[in-house]
């Protein structure tokens, strides 16, 4: 079973979306806007890929934090922003299984 996790008027969503249906494979969406996203999960996804991999520091809601907030980030203040602010996740992420895919990148994709 594969699952993607994200917000659905996301443009990288969109792509990851049609790739999965170009090669026929189902999947289940998770809305972080509607179905947010807990600590434990977070932190599961971190021991995997590291909290660095996860957190998008290069979108608009990363740069409206606080300068306090941007401060000293580690993991669990990154668990805690990401929980608050899903939006601040890199998106998708993929769970194929026991393996977790952050991102999208059409060869990636294509090898599922």
């Amino acid at each position: 079973m594969i699952k993607m996790y994200g917000i659905p008027n996301c443009n990288t969503i969109k792509k990851a979306k049609d790739a999965l249906a170009a090669k026929g494979l189902d999947f289940e969406f998770h809305n972080y806007k509607k179905d947010g996203i807990d600590a434990g999960t977070l932190e599961s996804w971190c021991s995997q890929v590291g909290w660095k991999t996860l957190l998008n520091q290069r979108g608009t809601t990363w740069r409206k934090l606080s300068p306090d907030d941007k401060e000293v980030i580690n993991q669990d203040k990154a668990i805690q922003l990401m929980c608050v602010y899903p939006s601040m996740i890199k998106r998708p992420v993929l769970v194929v299984g026991d393996k977790i895919i952050v991102g999208f990148d059409e060869a990636v994709y294509a090898e599922l």
